[in-house]
């Protein structure tokens, strides 16, 4: 494969022309004629000082290229060219670890992956391993209740002045301090974001993680811990953490508001939903779609999020809640459930305003897919072809690890 290069770009529909950009540069990098502002590729160091300042984000777009772009061509632009069309072997993440962990959660499902027709435009990869945005951690709290096996924290990250753009259903990087034990230093990680783009309260410029506890205790006594979820769910009030990213294009949440979305998880796969869920809270548009939960977990008190789930009305969304280590009740798992609700999650696949959404463990898609089989084949439809479909159309979501 040919070698890639990083180009900034300014995106023309959304950039207001108030020569904030050109006036940060310290390097002249940036200029402008009577169409648009652009960047001189052979000149942008990746400073990121125009960043910051720029009130609409419009600065930040970041692409992947045989061969940059040229002055002309970005003067002659109404909007950014597609993705696909800068590089072939372009993906989302310009950090080379970022796209396999990404590559990797999307596998699933087969077919290209698509974001909704209807999704706002996602800002990727602003900020990478040698220059990383510092946030504060403002809030780190358990969400599963204490002394149950399930040690899931709820983290704030506050990003003070530096624009950290996001969207619901985007991830960021955590590279956990320190070496492994061969010296190199730790792997990065993926999170899912798990607020709303505006942030934990309206407009504010912070971000929210859901992060469970590994702690494996093995045959010989000791426990397995994980770097990256200790140093997480062990971080104090006002310490700092480098954050890379944001990282996602696809697994986004619609903006139409007539969509139904249909949202399966387990575990911290909700992370997302939770995402999804505020946005639909707070737009209070009302539109015709509503949400649609099917979440598993072992009990109510290891399932994240269970006492602020009580509190979503339910003109917003509709909840399954599965448990599958209940006393005196047998076990019951997600794509069960789906089954004994076969015939709303049928009515659900004949809409064409219909998104799915799956996010979990890697064993979840296989059952999940196994009840659509069931749930399509009984009223008459092709489950294979119905999701090759959706996936065409931005409509199947699958996010695994």
């Amino acid at each position: 494969m040919d070698t890639a290069l990083k180009q900034h770009l300014i995106d023309p529909e959304i950039c207001i022309r108030c020569n904030t950009c050109e006036a940060t540069c310290p390097i002249d990098a940036i200029t402008h004629d009577e169409n648009n502002y652009v960047v001189r590729a052979e000149s942008c160091n990746f400073c990121m000082d125009c960043v910051a300042p720029c009130p609409t984000g419009a600065i930040d777009n970041w692409f992947q290229v045989k061969a940059a772009f040229s002055l002309e061509e970005q003067f002659s632009w109404n909007e950014l060219p597609p993705r696909s069309a800068a590089s072939p072997e372009a993906v989302d993440a310009l950090d080379e670890e970022a796209a396999a962990l990404i590559a990797d959660a999307h596998q699933g499902a087969g077919g290209k992956v698509r974001a909704p027709a209807s999704a706002s435009k996602p800002r990727v990869n602003l900020f990478n391993r040698a220059a990383p945005a510092l946030a504060k951690v403002t809030g780190n709290i358990r969400v599963t209740k204490s002394g149950t096996s399930s040690d899931v924290h709820h983290l704030i990250l506050d990003f003070g002045t530096v624009g950290f753009p996001v969207l619901e259903g985007q991830s960021i990087g955590i590279v956990p301090p320190g070496v492994d034990a061969a010296g190199r230093p730790h792997a990065m990680r993926l999170y899912s974001i798990c607020s709303a783009r505006d942030g934990e309260r309206p407009n504010t410029n912070n971000l929210a993680l859901t992060v469970k506890r590994v702690a494996e205790p093995q045959a010989d006594g000791t426990v397995l811990r994980g770097v990256a979820s200790n140093y997480l769910c062990d971080l104090a009030l006002g310490e700092t953490v480098q954050v890379v990213g944001p990282f996602g294009a696809t697994f986004l949440m619609p903006d139409d508001p007539d969509a139904d979305i249909l949202m399966i998880c387990t575990g911290t796969g909700a992370a997302p939903f939770r995402g999804f869920t505020e946005r639909r809270r707070r737009l209070a548009v009302r539109g015709r779609g509503r949400l649609h939960l099917f979440f598993g977990a072992r009990t109510p008190q290891e399932l994240p999020y269970f006492g602020p789930l009580q509190k979503v009305p339910a003109a917003v969304m509709h909840q399954e809640l599965v448990y599958s280590r209940l006393p005196d009740a047998p076990k019951e798992y997600v794509q069960q459930r789906m089954l004994t609700r076969a015939a709303d999650l049928a009515a659900l696949l004949t809409r064409e305003t219909t998104h799915i959404y799956v996010c979990g463990l890697k064993g979840l898609e296989a059952g999940v897919d196994e009840a659509f089989t069931r749930i399509a084949s009984a009223e008459g439809l092709d489950w294979p072809a119905l999701r090759a479909r959706m996936r065409e159309a931005g409509r199947y979501h699958v996010e695994t690890y």
